[in-house]
């Protein structure tokens, strides 16, 4: 191990004595860091905040997306174990989403106004990556691309594969199947949760998928919850700068699940 550790110590390749690769430079500091470009002039003093929170959600929403279609691309193979694991590492994320709403809080309505309209008709309501979130855990929603004529090229044909493509729910029945249950009709699914779950010494494994999936869905509805709070507390009442109803659509969202028979049955049990 000292032999080890002295040629380690002596490789000019490694450590900063190398000097391959940098941390900025690895990170692509100065393009990152230069990417946060107020609107306003004089450009006011919130508005830094406002455009760095955006842009981490979209950070996270990235990894988010790695993730779950591992987690899905596995089940569909009919894994069980590190579907549960990446699963288990988004509701952390989902968790720093939540939190990060704290930051936005800081900001009084007054400082928002301040930039506010520089932002129309610009919105968290046209965010792909969230949509693309959205139809990947299973809430599919075609009027989304006829409801918002600006999406970009890109933007649009990835939302239009997420839709045509197999969920994570898809992934979580393929599991079954595979498992020997018949997934086929909404009461053989039932009778497959019902077994699951009065079994758990046999089926343990697949109750927590089965839970981590219910996890992931609670936390993008108290995501949900908190964002309305913190949009009432910007805006009161007005409407969204794209253009939807503000606070009344985003509480709209609030009761949609992802897995809405995981939830029913807990009624049943």
């Amino acid at each position: 191990m000292r032999r080890v550790t002295e040629e380690i110590l002596h490789d000019a390749h490694f450590g900063e004595q190398g000097g391959r690769l940098t941390y900025g430079a690895y990170l692509r500091l100065p393009d990152l860091l230069d990417q946060q470009v107020p609107e306003s002039s004089p450009p006011a003093h919130d508005e830094l905040l406002f455009i760095t929170i955006h842009q981490v959600y979209e950070l996270w929403f990235k990894l988010l997306l790695s993730e779950l279609t591992d987690a899905r691309n596995r089940m569909l193979a009919g894994e069980s174990y590190l579907p549960r694991v990446r699963l288990e590492r988004c509701l952390v994320v989902e968790r720093v989403l939540v939190n990060q709403v704290d930051v936005i809080d800081t900001m009084t309505p007054q400082d928002f106004l301040a930039f506010r309209n520089k932002l129309s008709p610009a919105s968290g309501f046209q965010s792909a990556q969230f949509r693309e979130i959205e139809f990947l855990s299973g809430a599919k929603d075609p009027g989304y691309l006829r409801r918002f004529k600006g999406l970009a090229d890109d933007d649009r044909a990835r939302l239009q594969s997420r839709l045509d493509e197999p969920s994570i729910w898809d992934g979580f029945l393929a599991v079954l199947a595979k498992a020997g249950f018949d997934v086929s009709t909404s009461d053989a699914r039932f009778t497959a949760y019902a077994a699951i779950a009065n079994d758990r010494e046999r089926y343990g494994q697949l109750w927590d998928l089965a839970e981590a999936l219910i996890a992931h869905d609670q936390a993008f509805s108290l995501w949900r919850a908190r964002h309305v709070l913190m949009a009432e507390r910007q805006i009161g009442t007005k409407p969204g700068t794209g253009g939807s109803a503000g606070g009344a659509y985003l509480r709209s969202r609030i009761e949609m699940r992802f897995y809405p028979e995981l939830w029913e049955l807990r009624s049943r049990l």
